[in-house]
């Protein structure tokens, strides 16, 4: 995609956006401090770019329990920094968000319009931003996604293969419910999306983006055994038998009919998004 302007380099999904978009412009800290508003914002005024998206942001959700002041500044100022200069350069703005927006009660899979209610430092500076880029003006969506995994950086699913070659049990989480979502696919949706939002100025607003079916953490380690040919047994916990500093949502299932209905981008299947990882981390 021509004319893209991308914050974020080296995590999961700016690796599969540079694959999928070779021709857009990436942005790492060091030609863009996250922690710096204002050069997020001079960056992209000296760019000439069409369009923003930020895949960057600080994503250790335990450890924002003692940075708050660092989370906020990258996922709450830079953001809203970024949004509001894309306003004023006319450009469409996509920012990625994330399922821990929510408090994780209840049953049914979030909607865009549900109440949010973060449990920690890290999903509250989520909500922040998400805050400040509506805030902004001009043309933005954003984009919220959970449990994401891929061959590059850290992730469960590289957790799991590390740890399930060493062991011969692994006790894992069972009642903590969402979708394990591939980076490659939420860089295809933010391509998809952006393109639209390009010919349309009226495109935009919050939308869910997920892999389905919903399943547990123990749910995916078991289908991550499975694939990778790991004999490794998985041991169904409780969240309460494996306390952190920061609380996570029980429910993490995310409603994605609206993006599949304003942008055709329908939820794709975790289990073969999984078989292509284990592909390439073979090769």
């Amino acid at each position: 995609m021509k004319g893209l302007l991308v914050f974020g380099r080296s995590g999961q999904v700016a690796t599969e956006l540079a694959r999928l978009a070779p021709e857009a412009r990436f942005l790492g800290r060091d030609q863009a401090e996250l922690t710096d508003a204002a050069a997020c914002a001079a960056a992209i005024r000296a760019s000439g770019c069409t369009a923003v998206l930020n895949a960057a942001a600080y994503t250790a959700v335990d450890r924002a329990e003692s940075e708050p002041e660092l989370a906020h500044a990258i996922n709450a100022d830079a953001p809203a920094a970024m949004a509001r200069t894309a306003a004023e350069i006319g450009v469409p703005f996509l920012h990625i968000s994330t399922d821990y927006v929510f408090d994780g009660s209840g049953e049914r899979p979030w909607s865009e319009t549900d109440p949010t209610g973060p449990l920690g430092v890290y999903g509250a500076t989520k909500l922040a931003g998400e805050r400040g880029i509506a805030a902004a003006g001009g043309q933005w969506a954003i984009l919220r996604t959970s449990w994401v995994f891929s061959a590059h950086g850290a992730n469960f699913l590289k957790t799991m293969l590390r740890l399930g070659a060493e062991r011969e049990e692994l006790r894992v989480v069972a009642d903590q419910q969402g979708g394990p979502t591939p980076a490659g696919d939420i860089a295809a949706a933010c391509l998809a999306m952006l393109g639209a939002m390009r010919a349309d100025a009226a495109r935009g607003g919050i939308y869910h983006f997920a892999g389905g079916p919903d399943t547990s953490w123990a749910g995916f380690a078991r289908e991550i055994m499975a694939q990778a040919g790991l004999s490794c047994r998985v041991t169904d916990i409780s969240t309460a038998d494996y306390p952190t500093p920061a609380r996570r949502p029980v429910n993490s299932r995310l409603n994605c009919a609206a993006i599949s209905r304003d942008f055709g981008i329908g939820r794709p299947d975790w289990r073969a998004g999984l078989a292509k990882v284990l592909q390439e981390l073979k090769t």
